[in-house]
């Protein structure tokens, strides 16, 4: 799926998994992919997403302690938790059971603000 205005539409949900003593587990993935028009490097993305972030109506959390920033994300205005990840020059949105496409959307559409470059949009799911 590539398209100039991205649907989000989510063709697959994660299955969640809780196991007594090594915790949650997700079945299944949905990853939407939005990559730069231009080249920009993860530190630049950092920043950028850091910078929609830090305001409403987000509350997020980065206390995974990964090779790349990876953040917990709930958006309080459409209510949709959902993980944001990048990696290598792209900003990576993967889908929990219970989230929508609006939340996913929104966010786009605040990116896409919050810079003068061209995005476009992928999807994997498996």
């Amino acid at each position: 799926m590539t398209d100039d205005e991205p649907a989000f539409r989510i063709p697959k949900r994660p299955i969640r998994r809780y196991h007594r003593h090594s915790g949650i587990e997700y079945e299944g993935e949905t990853v939407f992919t939005i990559r730069p028009d231009d080249s920009i490097d993860d530190g630049a993305l950092v920043e950028l997403v850091e910078s929609i972030l830090d305001r409403s109506p987000y509350r997020y959390g980065d206390w995974f302690d990964l090779p790349m920033p990876l953040y917990l994300v709930h958006d309080d205005r459409t209510g949709d938790t959902f993980r944001v990840a990048i990696r290598d020059g792209t900003v990576e949105l993967h889908v929990l059971p219970e989230t929508q496409p609006g939340g996913l959307r929104a966010f786009y559409d605040r990116l896409t603000a919050s810079s003068e470059r061209s995005w476009s949009v992928t999807c994997r799911s498996g």
